[in-house]
Parts: C-alpha cells; sequence; structure tokens
C-alpha cells in the first residue's frame, strides 16, 4: 500500500513543481471553500473521534487538541486563504552573478518533492501541511495518530476533490488511514519516495523517527519553555505575559512550562505570582526556596520533583524556581530546555541582550509571551512544524523551508579552461 502511495505522491510532485502561483491559489481557494461547505461531514467525523478518545482515556491536553467546531474548522480555512496572499518562494532567484569563466550562474529556489509528516491528535495539522506543501509545489503523504483518523479521512477528502477538479492527481495529497504502528516503520524507510519527513509529536515519536529513518528528519515541537522574571522585571507587565503564556491555549508547545525567578524579587513577585495563579486556575510546582514564599497563598503549590524541570506538562502546571542571577537561570535553560522558545522579562538591556546571545533557543523573546512561536503569528501562514535543530529550518516552518534549490549556469558556449 505504502510503495503505491510513495510512487503516486512522487509522480504528483513532478506535476506540481511546474504550476504557477496563479494555478496553485486556485487550489488552496477551492480547497477553502469546500473545508467549509462539507463542514457537516467533518465535523461528525470528529464527533466520532472525540467519542473513541473520551473512551480510551485520552487527556483533556490531548482532547483539546483533537477537537474540532465550526469556528476552529472556519479558521482553518481561512488559514488556507491566508496561504494564498503569501508570496511563493518557487523559483525565487536567490543569488547569482557573472564569473570571470563566462559563465552567468544562479541560485533558485524550488520545491523538495514529497514531503511526509507524521503527527498525532491536531487535524489541523492536515490542511496547514497540505495548503503549504501544495502552495510550495510538494506533495505530501500524512500519517496522523490513530485518534484522529476519521477526521483526517474526511479532511483529505475534500482536500482530493478540489485538486481533481482542478486537474491535478489525488496523489499529491494522501493520508495513511490505517492505525497499524508498522506503516509507521515502513514510512521510515520510504527514502525512495520521500524527500523530508516531519515528525509532529511527543519525544518518543521524535526519537523513533531519528534513530530508524533513512530519510532527513526535521525534529521540533517538544517546548519545555522558560520565562525568567529579572530582578529589573515589572509586577503587573511580568504577570500579564506570565498569564498569557501559560493558560492562553496550556495544550500547545510554546506555552511556559518553568519560571524561573530573580531572587531579588522573588518575595514580592512570588505572592503577586500565587493570587494570580489561583485566579487563572494553575497549578504550581515549587522549588524550596519558592515554596517558602508561596505556600501561604492562594494557589495551589507542591513541592517540585527534580524531573518536572524536563516535563512538557501541556496544562495548567507551572514549574517555579528561584534562581540567584542570570548565569544560573542560562544554566538552567541549557540543561532542561528543548531549545524552542524562551523569554526574559526585564528592564535592563545588558541583561536582554545577554540572553538573546546566551539562551541557544529557535525562538527568544524579551517582555513577550513565549506563545507566538507559531508561524501565522511570525507572518509566515500556517506552520509546517516548529524545528528546534539547526540544519536547514529552525524555528517556526513556513513556505521558504519546504524548499531547496539549484545552481544554474547559463553559458555562451562556455568551457572550463
Amino acid at each position: 500500500m505504502l510503495e503505491q502511495m510513495g510512487a503516486a505522491a512522487k509522480a504528483a510532485s513532478y506535476k506540481l513543481a511546474l504550476l504557477s502561483s496563479r494555478e496553485k491559489n486556485r487550489v488552496l481557494e477551492k480547497i477553502a471553500d469546500y473545508l467549509e461547505a462539507q463542514s457537516p461531514q467533518i465535523l461528525l467525523a470528529n464527533e466520532q473521534d472525540l467519542a473513541d478518545a473520551r473512551n480510551n482515556g485520552l487527556s483533556e491536553a490531548m482532547l483539546d487538541r483533537l477537537a474540532l467546531n465550526p469556528a476552529r474548522l472556519k479558521s482553518i480555512a481561512d488559514d488556507v486563504r491566508q496561504v494564498c496572499n503569501l508570496a511563493d518562494p518557487v523559483g525565487q532567484v536567490i543569488d547569482g552573478g557573472l564569473l570571470d569563466s563566462g559563465l552567468r550562474i544562479e541560485r533558485r529556489r524550488v520545491p523538495l518533492g514529497v514531503i511526509g509528516v507524521i503527527y498525532e491528535a491536531r487535524p489541523n495539522v492536515t490542511v496547514d501541511v497540505a495548503s503549504l506543501c501544495l502552495k510550495t509545489g510538494n506533495a505530501a503523504i500524512l500519517r496522523g495518530g490513530k485518534e484522529t483518523w476519521r477526521t483526517n479521512a474526511a479532511t483529505v477528502k475534500v482536500i482530493q476533490q478540489a485538486l481533481e477538479e482542478c486537474g491535478l492527481p489525488a496523489g499529491a495529497v494522501q493520508a495513511i488511514e490505517s492505525p497499524d504502528r508498522a506503516l509507521v516503520n515502513e514510512m521510515l524507510r520510504m527514502d525512495k519516495y520521500i524527500d523530508m519527513l516531519i515528525p509532529r509529536g511527543g519525544a518518543g515519536l521524535h526519537k523513533l523517527c531519528r534513530e530508524q529513518s533513512t530519510i532527513p528528519v526535521i525534529t521540533g515541537g517538544i517546548g519545555v519553555c522558560h520565562i525568567l522574571v529579572d530582578e529589573s522585571a515589572e509586577l503587573a507587565p511580568a504577570l500579564k505575559i506570565i498569564v498569557n503564556a501559560k493558560t492562553q491555549r496550556p495544550s500547545t508547545c510554546n506555552t511556559v512550562e518553568t519560571l524561573l525567578v530573580h531572587q531579588g524579587i522573588a518575595k514580592t513577585f512570588l505572592p503577586a505570582l500565587s493570587q494570580q495563579m489561583a485566579e487563572s486556575g494553575v497549578t504550581l510546582h515549587a522549588d524550596d526556596n519558592a515554596l517558602a514564599l508561596l505556600k501561604d497563598g492562594p494557589a495551589k503549590v507542591e513541592a517540585v520533583k527534580a524531573e518536572q524541570y524536563d516535563d512538557e506538562y501541556l496544562s495548567l502546571d507551572l514549574n517555579v524556581k528561584v534562581v540567584a542571577d542570570l548565569d544560573d537561570a542560562i544554566a538552567h535553560i541549557r540543561a532542561h530546555g528543548t531549545q524552542h522558545s524562551d523569554a526574559i522579562l526585564t528592564r535592563t538591556l545588558r541583561n536582554a541582550d545577554r540572553f538573546i546571545n546566551e539562551v541557544d533557543s529557535s525562538a527568544v523573546y524579551v517582555n513577550a509571551s513565549t506563545r507566538f512561536t507559531d508561524g501565522g503569528q511570525f507572518g509566515l501562514g500556517a506552520e509546517v512544524a516548529v524545528s528546534t535543530q539547526k540544519l536547514h529550518a529552525r524555528g517556526p516552518m513556513g513556505l521558504e523551508a519546504l524548499t531547496t534549490y539549484k545552481w544554474i549556469g547559463f553559458g555562451d558556449d562556455t568551457i572550463r579552461a
């Protein structure tokens, strides 16, 4: 089965690579329209997936990721329309010039070919990946989690209908519907057909892909994100940012999981934090120094366990640690961070500069919430993933990250001397 899917995707990628931006946008507009027009079928499939997921004891965080409603589906369709408005990077000349040999050379952006994506209970990823791949002339093979197979099947059916009505092969976007885990292992070795593999899920999935894949893998999306409250931070703005970073949508990878508080501000800051977290329903997991300042406050608090500093909670839980200084905070982030998103709240320019230069994450913020690490928020359109590695792409991956380039040489009957 996968052999046939791979061959169909590769064949489709050759046709997609030749499309003009106008032709690609026509497909995307039709997909967006069909997602709305056929929303009852997609939402019914999602309700069935949700019912099974609840019966199987899926966590609230995962249920939130899985759930669709009319507003979310409209937002997904609008994201597709937004991709239409983005500049198409394919064909862009990155650089070039005339060489001493007389050869005129240029480096031009081209599609990668076939993108494989393995993801868990996030049906929006199906549309995000499909729209970004189509905009950049790439075919896609998608393997969603077993929790979302009905939703993904219904969504891909809509996408394939739009493709065929535009005279393009349905093989341009395909989904592996079977929940059989053996198919994942088979997919990891499809280097004959798939040019780049993106896992979007837990640490176990990323480890499996790194160790077993014969295809280049983009890893990321594990977000043990930190916020450092510096000694010079102002109380009210800092609390506002922390509430946003923790509670705006706790099940996302750019949610803050550990708060580091400078010892010079801890006595005034932590009681105020307790009040704010109590109102937000957040449970605190505090080190000894923080626990002493939080235990009499209204927020639920307990002693942090060492291993919790490495946890991606994806829930209303927050680690709190008092740090001696900026060096102490940076050392903690280096030991426990996942190079996703980290922030400093400060009014000291020197500390902000040090944090930017010394924290080696794909996104670093000064006086802003970590929740901005997102393709849409960065102006990239829908993202295919957030990469926390350093080769090829880093941070939210938009259109350019789905291209490579080729060198083109133009001669006038030119030969090498």
